[in-house]
C-alpha cells in the first residue's frame, strides 16, 4: 500500500472490544508497517478523566496483555498514540481541530479510518457529529468502521442507513462482522469456486440438506443488560449466520471483487422464502453443567428480569427458492451454555437411488457429508463410506480431512484480517446497506410474533423442540466428535 499514512480514529476506545481486540491489532499492525506510515492512533471516549498520557498507558497495557508488548512500546506510544473527550457537541469541534492538527504535524495526508466500537443507541448522534464537524471528508479517504448489530429491526436499520448516508457515500462504509473476516470463512468461496468437483455436485439435485451452527458454551457473563434488550436472534442469527448462510448459497460472482460478491449475497436474501412460526424454535438456558461444572440458568445470572423470556437459543429452517436450492432445507442453530465451542457448515448429501448394501448384513451408516469447521480446529472433512477388512462385509463412515493448523500454522485472527482491508480499501468482506436491509426484512417478523420460548437445560444442545424441527423432515442435527 502507498506510505500516504493513516490517522486511526477509534471512538469507544476506553471500552471492552477496544482493549481486548481492536488497540492490540491496532498497534500491532501499525508497528508491522500494514497500515500505513507514517501513522496514529486517536482514541475517543467520553471518560473526562482521560488524557494523553493515561490514553497512551491503557494501550500499551492492552497490547503487552495480548502478548504484543516490547522494549519500545512505551517510547512507540508516546509517538503515536493521542486521547480526546467526546460527549457534548462542542467536543466535536475540537476533534476536529485536533484531528487536523494531528495530521499536520504527524505529515499526514488526510487519509482517515473512524472505527465506532460503541453500543449501537450512540451511532447516529456520533455520525451526525461528524458529519456536522466536517469530519467525513478529508484532503485523502475517509472510511467509516460500524460494529453489529446495525439496527434492532427492520425501521431501525432503515434509519441508521439514513442516518450514516446523510454523511457517508456507502463506498465508504464498512460494516463489520468479524465471523466473516475468519480465514476459514472466506475460504468457502475458494472452495466453493475454485475447485470443480464440488461445485458440480453444489445443488438441489445433489444435497439433501445444510446444517450451520455456531455454539458457544459459554453464558452472557456480565452482558445481562445488553442481552435483555438484544436476544440470540438479533446478536447472532441476523448476521452471523445469515453471512454463512449466504455466502454457501450464493452464485458464482462475476468477479472476485466487493461488488460482485455482495451483489450475490443480496440475491440470496431475496431469494429467502419468508419465516413461518413452524420454521422457528426459541430456547432460553436453565440451570445445568458444562465442563463437569454446574451453572446458573440465564433467569439467575446478573441484570436479568426473573421472568425473562428473552431467547438465548435459536433453531431454524430456511429455503433459499433459487434453481439451484429449490427444496434444499438450510438448519441454522445457535446458542449459549451448549455442550462445546463450536462453529462448522455441515453438507449432507443425498442417499443413492438404489441402496445396495442395505439387503446384507451390513451395520447401516450415514450419508456422505462435507464438515467445514470454521472454529476452533478449522478444517475440512469428507465423510464417506468404507469397507471394514474382514467378514463379514461391514461399513463405516471415515473422515479425508484437512486441518488448516497441520498444513499452514496459526492463521490471522479476523479482526487483523478486517483491521488491514479497512486501510487498503477493499470492501469484499464487509457488510452492504442491501444485505442489512435483506436480512432485517426476514427477522423483523418473528420478533414482532411474540415465539414461544422454550427451557433447556446448560450443557444440552438445546431444547427438544429443535430437534423436533429436523426429524419432521427426516433428518437429524450433526454432531461430530
Amino acid at each position: 500500500m502507498s506510505d500516504n499514512g493513516v490517522l486511526f480514529v477509534l471512538f469507544g476506545a476506553t471500552g471492552d472490544l477496544a482493549r481486548r481486540e481492536l488497540v492490540p491489532w491496532i498497534v500491532d499492525l501499525a508497528r508491522r508497517g500494514t497500515l500505513g506510515e507514517p501513522f496514529r492512533l486517536l482514541g475517543v471516549a467520553r471518560d473526562p478523566a482521560m488524557d494523553d498520557a493515561g490514553f497512551q498507558k491503557l494501550v500499551a497495557e492492552s497490547v503487552t496483555a495480548a502478548g504484543r508488548g516490547g522494549d519500545d512500546l512505551a517510547a512507540w506510544c508516546g509517538k503515536h498514540v493521542r486521547f480526546h473527550t467526546a460527549y457534548e457537541p462542542g467536543h466535536y469541534d475540537d476533534m476536529a481541530r485536533l484531528v487536523r492538527s494531528i495530521e499536520q504535524d504527524g505529515g499526514l495526508s488526510g487519509n482517515r479510518a473512524y472505527y465506532l466500537s460503541l453500543p449501537p443507541s450512540a451511532f447516529a448522534q456520533v455520525i451526525d457529529e461528524m458529519g456536522r464537524v466536517g469530519l467525513a471528508k478529508s484532503p485523502g479517504w475517509t472510511r467509516l468502521v460500524i460494529e453489529k448489530p446495525f439496527g434492532r429491526d427492520l425501521d431501525s436499520a432503515q434509519a441508521l442507513n439514513a442516518t450514516v448516508h446523510r454523511a457517508f457515500d456507502e463506498s465508504q462504509i464498512y460494516r463489520i462482522d468479524h465471523f466473516v473476516g475468519k480465514e476459514t470463512v472466506q475460504n468457502l468461496l475458494v472452495f466453493r469456486f475454485a475447485n470443480p468437483l464440488f461445485e458440480s455436485v453444489w445443488n438441489r439435485d445433489r444435497i439433501a440438506h445444510v446444517q450451520i451452527t455456531v455454539a458457544e458454551d459459554i453464558g452472557i457473563k456480565t452482558r445481562g443488560a445488553f442481552y435483555e434488550q438484544t436476544g440470540c436472534l438479533r446478536d447472532m442469527v441476523q448476521n452471523h449466520l445469515t453471512q454463512l448462510l449466504t455466502m454457501v448459497a450464493m452464485e458464482v460472482p462475476a468477479a472476485y471483487d466487493a461488488d460482485s460478491v455482495r451483489f450475490e449475497k443480496v440475491k440470496v436474501l431475496r431469494s429467502m422464502a419468508p419465516l413461518e412460526e413452524d420454521d422457528v424454535v426459541f430456547g432460553q438456558y436453565a440451570a445445568g453443567v458444562v465442563h463437569g461444572k454446574p451453572v446458573h440458568g440465564y433467569r439467575e445470572e446478573g441484570d436479568v428480569a426473573k421472568d425473562s423470556t428473552v431467547e438465548t437459543f435459536v433453531a431454524l429452517r430456511a429455503h433459499v427458492n433459487t434453481w439451484r436450492w429449490h427444496g434444499v432445507p438450510f438448519y441454522l442453530r445457535t446458542g449459549k451454555r451448549l455442550p462445546r465451542r463450536l462453529t462448522e457448515i455441515v453438507v449432507t448429501f443425498k442417499e443413492p437411488p438404489v441402496r445396495l448394501f442395505e439387503t446384507m448384513q451390513c451395520r447401516l451408516v450415514p450419508p456422505n457429508r462435507l464438515v467445514m469447521r470454521l472454529q476452533p480446529d478449522e478444517g475440512f472433512s469428507l465423510l464417506f463410506d468404507v469397507k471394514r477388512p474382514g467378514e463379514p462385509l461391514l461399513l463405516e463412515n471415515l473422515p479425508l480431512h484437512f486441518d488448516y493448523a497441520e498444513a499452514f500454522g496459526a492463521l490471522p485472527t479476523a479482526y487483523e484480517t478486517l483491521l488491514a482491508e479497512v486501510v487498503q480499501g477493499d470492501q469484499t468482506l464487509f457488510v452492504h446497506a442491501d444485505e442489512v436491509i435483506g436480512s432485517w426484512k426476514k427477522y423483523t417478523p418473528l420478533l414482532e410474533r411474540g415465539l414461544p420460548v422454550h427451557h433447556y437445560s446448560a450443557g444440552s444442545w438445546g431444547p427438544a423442540e429443535a430437534d423436533a424441527l429436523l426429524a419432521r423432515d427426516g433428518h437429524a442435527w450433526y454432531v461430530g466428535k
